[in-house]
């Protein structure tokens, strides 16, 4: 057997069968991967939608202008018996310490919060994290964003931020600020 010459199109060609061997591997991948991912982002949804509204039997799912830009916020109108008993917007911002941060909020019928979920982020362990724990998120239950100012103590604000993460906490404030005008706004109220 003899050893091939080391030429230019011989490496070439040796380059183009990897590479074209790990694209048919990743799309294999991601094709295994992609229902299973939907799935547990729906199912991560539906547990957000227990937390953050009252007992419901009917739920109308759409979309309302997001009162910050050219995009729009997924809302829920949850009722039982034909009654309206509240609304989970699906909220996002972009001023997390390491970038988005997603959550879902629920309002009663005066836009009261109910509760707040996080549905994703890519905050710090240990610090920026602590959005998710009810020390933190337990003080806008049943604020009403009229009269409770949705910013920290450090910018004249009613909340309460996580030390050494104001970062963090500004930008949960800022998400659940946007679902509160966004939805008040399509409400009629701005």
């Amino acid at each position: 057997m003899s050893k091939r010459e080391s030429s230019l199109s011989n490496l070439a060609l040796t380059l183009f069968i990897i590479a074209a061997v790990a694209a048919i591997m990743l799309a294999l991948i991601n094709l295994i991967t992609t229902g299973p991912i939907q799935k547990a982002q729906q199912q991560k949804e539906k547990d957000a939608l227990r937390e953050v509204l009252p007992s419901f039997s009917d739920l109308k799912t759409f979309y309302i202008p997001n009162i910050d830009g050219e995009d729009s916020l997924k809302v829920f109108e949850a009722s039982y018996n034909g009654q309206i008993v509240g609304y989970a917007v699906s909220t996002y911002t972009m001023q997390g310490f390491n970038g988005k941060m997603e959550l879902m909020v629920g309002f009663d019928t005066t836009l009261t919060i109910i509760n707040t979920q996080v549905l994703s982020h890519a905050e710090t362990p240990g610090l920026g994290e602590k959005i998710t724990q009810s020390d933190f998120k337990d003080q806008f239950r049943g604020k009403n964003p009229e009269k409770f100012k949705l910013s920290v103590k450090k910018d004249n604000g009613d909340v309460d931020a996580i030390t050494a993460s104001t970062i963090s906490s500004r930008a949960f404030c800022d998400a659940v600020d946007r679902a509160y005008r966004s939805l008040k706004a399509w409400k009629g109220g701005e």
